[in-house]
């Protein structure tokens, strides 16, 4: 009897929970501010696949938001669920949607591959053991969409006893074969350390490592420093016969990092081809180059030297930039900018203005859609707040985290 009543008892906590966390929604939503955009040009449809996720400065609380065609959704007005599970990127919905039992446990894009065939996924679990030393597989799966027939399993990361870090960068299926990118951290000796970039070749069929090639492989020491970075894939998880990857190397001073403009550089490599080169980069900025766009045949940078802001379109083929158009968008340092491309637009957002100290100027977020090759503006806007309570005189803050696109 005790253990019923017990049961009871813990219902009864459980939906008492619940009801108080829905009556705090509706008293705390209906209070807060909705943000639209407001169009100044172009048509408002533009607006559809845009996804803001920000923040409301509600001193001394911040709520999160996220803003998707062109509505105000705060955290505080999501079922308990979807606040549990946190915020999903939206390809990663998707695929949940339409492949939910292969997607179990998959949460990053850049391990992730798909085509109108295969939807494949590689990536690294690792342990750091008592004597310090790192083990680790690959965990990898395999789904034929046609009858949904999955493959999976895990297998021993190669020379493992060397890497202390291995990070998936990409992932692509090559004559049914798996291409697996790493960026990984070796363990050489206290005083130096080695940074590698590694191409591993998996036979899914008979569930074997093919090969392990290195790429890159820069070891340095304090104050020196080594990084890669990879331009941002417009559709990470599609297709590419190339991948980018900028080398740079610098030194570290008590004022910053500073750059080895001459010693850095920019190299591509061609899955088909299996050719590692360098690109020219006189007419590039590697800083450019670290916050660019790729899909695969072009290069896509932001220039903000110029009054207005530029989009540079470099090919990849036969290196060298092909156009140079500039936005309906003037630059102003102090602003916080995010940028996206996809479906054949370049989104751009314009945020507050950051002061010393990174204080920050509250002003309506600015936004503008144009077309990749003409540099036509689409669509442009501003945010305008609308208070839910009129009587509420009390400023807000908007802050910008992250721009997205469907």
């Amino acid at each position: 009897m005790k253990r019923y009543l017990c049961s009871i008892i813990i219902g009864m906590v459980v939906i008492l929970s619940i009801g108080t966390y829905y009556v705090k929604v509706a008293s705390s939503a209906s209070s807060l501010p909705k943000y639209t955009f407001k169009t100044l040009e172009g048509s408002d449809k533009e607006l559809d696949p845009v996804i803001i996720n920000a923040s409301l400065d509600n001193g001394p609380f911040y709520e999160s938001l996220t803003f998707e065609s062109n509505t105000t959704t705060y955290d505080s007005e999501r079922s308990y669920l979807e606040n549990l599970n946190g915020r999903q990127d939206h390809q990663i919905e998707r695929l949940v949607k339409e492949h939910r039992s292969f997607m179990r446990g998959k949460d990053s894009i850049s391990s992730l591959y798909e085509d109108d065939d295969f939807l494949a996924y590689a990536w690294v679990n690792s342990d750091i053991t008592n004597n310090g030393k790192m083990e680790a597989e690959f965990d990898i799966g395999l789904l034929e969409k046609k009858d949904e027939e999955e493959t999976s399993f895990q297998i021993e990361l190669p020379n493992q006893e060397r890497i202390m870090n291995a990070d998936v960068r990409d992932v692509q299926l090559v004559h049914s074969k798996l291409q697996v990118l790493t960026m990984n951290d070796v363990n050489v000796n206290i005083e130096k350390q080695t940074k590698e970039v590694h191409l591993y070749t998996i036979d899914v069929a008979n569930k074997r490592v093919l090969s392990d090639k290195t790429l890159v492989s820069e070891t340095f020491t304090y104050p020196n420093q080594v990084d890669f970075e990879m331009p941002i894939e417009v559709a990470p998880s599609q297709p590419n016969d190339m991948v980018l990857i900028s080398l740079i190397k610098g030194v570290n001073h008590e004022d910053g990092f500073e750059e080895k403009l001459k010693e850095s550089k920019l190299l591509s490599y061609n899955y088909e081809t299996e050719k590692l080169e360098t690109v020219k980069k006189e007419s590039l900025s590697l800083d450019m180059v670290g916050s660019g766009y790729v899909d695969g045949k072009n290069l896509y940078l932001i220039d903000k030297k110029s009054d207005n802001y530029r989009i540079k379109m470099f090919d990849l083929s036969s290196q060298t930039l092909t156009d140079d158009m500039e936005l309906d968008l003037a630059v102003n340092k102090k602003e916080q900018n995010f940028a996206a491309i996809k479906n054949g637009r370049v989104y751009f957002l314009l945020g507050n203005e950051v002061g010393q100290m990174d204080n920050l100027t509250y002003k309506p977020a600015k936004l503008l859609i144009a077309d990749i090759k003409t540099g036509k503006t689409l669509y442009k806007g501003e945010t305008v707040m609308q208070a839910i309570n009129k009587k509420n005189g009390k400023k807000f803050g908007f802050i910008i985290g992250e721009l997205d696109v469907k």
